[in-house]
């Protein structure tokens, strides 16, 4: 209650054999719980941490149990990442790609690498939703990906130092309207030419002054 509201009443762990959830236990679990975290050992091996597998965690609660500002950024993600999965294991047996598929793949690489998190290092919501929305409109497309966590992380600072009030008004809303896009879009644009991206390299700030005052 002193976090306002909710239950819970089982958090059953499993260890599957193989990664086989069909087996006996993990089906009977899936099917009286509301949902499941999936852990794969070999996304851990990779790199990916958390190493949740997206493709089958799954959450009857679903969007209920989030802000509007994160369905917002967030309803694409899950697919996207479930697709670039697909491809990444198709793309390692073909020579041929097309550009639409070789796109979605780097993508999905760009997302998986900004998704990474340390251990005991919580995220606050307005700097969740200011980095996936830069992540899923493509702001990162141009970023090349041993360099995602840096862009992230830079981009943090860069909000906190010079955009504070946009973090403020995102964790006051909850929610993105045409004029917080806005200037979502400028801040990234803003960061974007600091950082030394691909095609931002002569853009003016399109903000600062705006920003400015309304710090002032």
């Amino acid at each position: 209650q002193a976090h306002g509201g909710g239950s819970l009443t089982a958090l059953p762990v499993i260890e599957t054999q193989a990664n086989d959830v069909s087996a006996f236990i993990p089906t009977n679990v899936i099917s009286i719980t509301d949902g499941q975290i999936y852990l794969q050992s070999d996304l851990f091996n990779a790199g990916q941490r958390p190493a949740l597998n997206v493709g089958i965690s799954v959450s009857r609660v679903g969007g209920d149990a989030q802000t509007k500002a994160m369905r917002q950024v967030s309803g694409k993600l899950r697919l996207d990442l479930a697709q670039y999965r697909e491809l990444a294991a198709f793309a390692q047996f073909a020579s041929d790609l097309d550009s639409a598929t070789r796109n979605q793949l780097e993508r999905g690489a760009r997302l998986t690498e900004l998704l990474k998190q340390d251990k005991y290092q919580p995220v606050p919501l307005s700097e969740q939703v200011a980095v996936l929305y830069a992540g899923t409109q493509g702001h990162l497309d141009k970023v090349p990906v041993a360099r995602v966590l840096e862009w992230a992380g830079g981009f943090v600072r860069f909000l906190k130092a010079d955009r504070q009030g946009l973090l403020d008004e995102i964790d006051k809303q909850k929610a993105l309207d045409d004029t917080l896009n806005a200037r979502l879009n400028a801040a990234i644009s803003t960061f974007n030419h600091q950082f030394g991206v691909e095609g931002y390299e002569d853009q003016p700030d399109p903000a600062a002054k705006t920003e400015a005052k309304k710090a002032s």
